[in-house]
């Protein structure tokens, strides 16, 4: 054992000092590349002018992005348990460091847009509340000699104001106080137009109150209580309105949205109902997060790969430059020549696709049999340690976490195989793998529950959050996102990785007839007949 892990040991640092002497001269012809396609590309700009656009949705900043992400310390969790620490260094280009302050711009503005709309709300609640109670105690503190008794219909007017305010108050918390599930682009507008129904209604209230009721000293107390009884119930009103615009108009389903992936073209097919394009994104985000398959990058390396090999492929020189004419034209009809056999050996490349999927179907289908088994083996052995553990003392007894710990390296090696095997190595680090293990143990799940979350992809929010979440989304639309969903409607989701092409289709209206059948043209005679032929 001695022998072996010096050796492992050995390999690994030769290999990581060879493997970073050729990764140092890569870099650096890199560099050198691009440093003067960086002077080429800044020229072209200047003259073409392009059109701004966000750093994160620039294509040829995401080009410059590896496709697979990149393998951290913790991928490696199956191979060795040595552990090897060192210096890193970590670099920042200019157009991360311009990305990075960009983000932190954006950030800034929600958090003052937020608190900005906070402030607003709570303000004109207190307004709307104040109000009333405003109406009824000022008569008392201006001119409490010249009020007339308030009879016994006047103080029932108190108790019915107060258990409305408090209705009010309660249907007003459940509307409107409820943690924000996202920042929107653009205002939302019925709720803006709500807001300003309230704020004119009540400045109008305030407006007669001190014309009608203030100047002139009204001595008639019980109907001031009427008049505040009065807009406590025009509030009333205005909140059904809310409630009716907020959450009741967008219940039935109008419009059928496609949503299709750019990169792997998964989709799926939503019903919405009466929204702006901009809260139909927000609740296609939300069914994106619960339906689709996680974002994996790495399944999307072996086609390109593949495609990128056969371009290298195809090399055509003109040796005797552009001088020679014939010369020339014999390049051209060699060039020729050769663009014919490429794509007579083009014609074949099905093959090769064929029996690459094979193979990779065939090293699934192994790997995934030997994990089934390594799992197996782990929690029959979980059984056992279970059964010796209810002859020993209360205090031996080892807690889940510790059996999954126990029993996690025997299947360790098998899982993380097959998990590079099929690109999800960086979905499942070997903490969250063990989690899931204690929790299978603790509420006695076979290996087939355990199996689950690995043999079959499952949807983004079964994964860590650092794995899928995506910091912003960016809403590209033709039409104004405050408008409605309309018949053909296009516009896309951006993050960093990929996009979400929303496709509109209005529902089409459905045409119900009735056919009556009459109950009589059921029934028939049966005759039978009286001699057999027996």
């Amino acid at each position: 054992m001695d022998t072996e892990s010096t050796y492992s040991g050995y390999s690994y640092y030769s290999g990581r000092s060879r493997g970073s002497h050729r990764h140092g001269e890569r870099s650096r012809d890199h560099h050198k590349s691009r440093s003067k396609d960086g002077s080429r590309s800044e020229k072209s700009v200047t003259i073409n002018a392009p059109p701004a656009e966000p750093l994160l949705g620039d294509s040829s900043y995401l080009t410059l992005t590896p496709l697979s992400p990149p393998q951290s310390q913790d991928d490696n969790w199956g191979e060795t348990t040595t552990a090897v620490t060192g210096t890193s260094e970590h670099s920042l280009s200019q157009e991360d460091i311009v990305r990075i302050t960009k983000d932190l711009e954006d950030s800034v503005g929600l958090d003052c847009r937020r608190y900005f709309s906070l402030t607003l709300a709570v303000v004109l609640g207190l307004l709307v509340f104040l109000t009333p109670l405003a109406f009824l105690a000022l008569p008392h503190l201006l001119w409490p000699d010249k009020l007339l008794v308030c009879g016994t219909a006047c103080e029932g007017l108190f108790i019915s104001v107060a258990f409305k305010l408090l209705i009010l108050l309660l249907a007003v918390w459940a509307l409107f106080f409820r943690a924000p599930r996202a920042g929107l682009p653009r205002v939302f507008v019925f709720r803006a137009l709500l807001a300003v129904l309230v704020l004119l209604f009540v400045v109008s209230y305030w407006l007669f109150y001190g014309v009608r009721i203030l100047d002139s000293q009204d001595e008639n107390y019980q109907g001031i209580v009427q008049y505040a009884v009065s807009l406590v119930d025009a509030l009333l009103f205005i909140h059904y309105l809310a409630i009716v615009l907020l959450e009741l108009r967008q219940l039935q389903p109008a419009f059928s949205v496609c949503v299709t992936r750019s990169t792997d073209g998964e989709t799926r097919h939503y019903n919405l109902g009466q929204l702006s394009i901009q809260r139909a994104a927000l609740a296609i985000i939300e069914n994106y997060y619960r339906d689709f398959s996680v974002h994996n990058p790495a399944l999307l390396t072996a086609s390109k790969s593949r495609a990128a090999k056969h371009l290298a492929g195809l090399k055509v020189y003109n040796v005797d430059g552009p001088g020679n004419n014939a010369a020339t034209g014999l390049a051209h009809s060699q060039s020729r020549a050769m663009i014919a056999a490429a794509a007579r050996r083009r014609d074949t490349n099905h093959n090769e696709l064929y029996y690459e999927e094979a193979e990779h179907e065939r090293h699934v289908r192994k790997r995934k049999a030997r994990l089934v088994v390594a799992v197996e083996e782990a929690f029959t052995h979980i059984k056992r340690m279970q059964e010796e553990e209810q002859k020993k003392a209360p205090g031996d007894v080892m807690d889940p976490r510790e059996a999954a710990q126990a029993i996690f390296p025997s299947m360790a090696r098998s899982l993380q195989k097959y998990l590079r095997t099929t690109r999800q190595q960086h979905c499942h680090s070997m903490e969250s793998i063990q989690q899931h293990l204690a929790f299978c143990i603790t509420n006695n799940m076979t290996p087939k529950a355990f199996l689950e979350s690995y043999l079959n992809p499952g949807p983004t929010l079964q994964y860590g959050r650092e794995r899928w979440l995506a910091r912003q989304w960016t809403l590209v639309s033709e039409a104004s996102v405050t408008s409605g969903l309309k018949e053909g409607a296009i516009f896309l989701l951006k993050c960093i990785d990929f996009s979400l092409v929303v496709t509109t289709k209005r529902i089409p209206y459905i045409q119900l007839s009735e056919e009556f059948i009459d109950p009589k043209s059921h029934k028939f005679v049966l005759r039978l007949q009286s001699e057999t032929s027996v």
